[in-house]
């Protein structure tokens, strides 16, 4: 395993921690589930209600915990996207983590809107970064992902790490 990799990841529903999982086998590396301190609602309406508000006012949440920086070159970024971007907890995560003169590599998970500006935004918060072409999957993917994550992989040199 790669101990220079980071997969940084938020998932509400489990579809983002699937796609992560699938990275770390293809890629190597340390997974890292980024959780608020305070956890959101299980509840799909009232989580989608609570995100709009938290987007418009540019809230970021406590996080429970942040791994140790020093050791990693290359940080996976993943979300699921909420209202055309990242979750509040990725924003979070990129605000308190020293992310120059890493390589940082997008992905995201989406009910079916895509990934919106979330690669914009990404590499505008990290403007000190190599910030690599992301990956986006509806839900968390069908039999055919984890083979769209190989090649993917290999188009931003990054496949077979391990």
């Amino acid at each position: 395993m790669r101990n220079d990799i980071l997969i940084a990841y938020y998932s509400w529903s489990g579809n983002t921690r699937k796609i992560a999982e699938y990275i770390a086998r293809e890629a190597g590396g340390t997974l890292f589930e980024i959780e608020p301190v305070q956890a959101y609602t299980t509840d799909y309406n009232a989580v989608v209600a609570q995100a709009k508000e938290e987007m418009k006012a540019g809230f970021r949440p406590e996080l429970k915990a942040m791994p140790k920086i020093t050791s990693y070159t290359v940080v996976f970024l993943g979300t699921p996207i909420w209202w055309h971007t990242m979750a509040p907890p990725l924003a979070s995560f990129i605000d308190r983590f020293d992310l120059n003169r890493k390589t940082v590599v997008p992905f995201h998970t989406h009910g079916g809107g895509g990934g919106g500006s979330f690669e914009k935004d990404i590499a505008r918060m990290c403007p000190n970064s190599t910030v690599k072409e992301g990956f986006g999957v509806y839900n968390s993917g069908g039999r055919e992902t984890i083979g769209q994550i190989g090649s993917w992989l290999r188009s931003i040199g990054l496949q077979s790490l391990k």
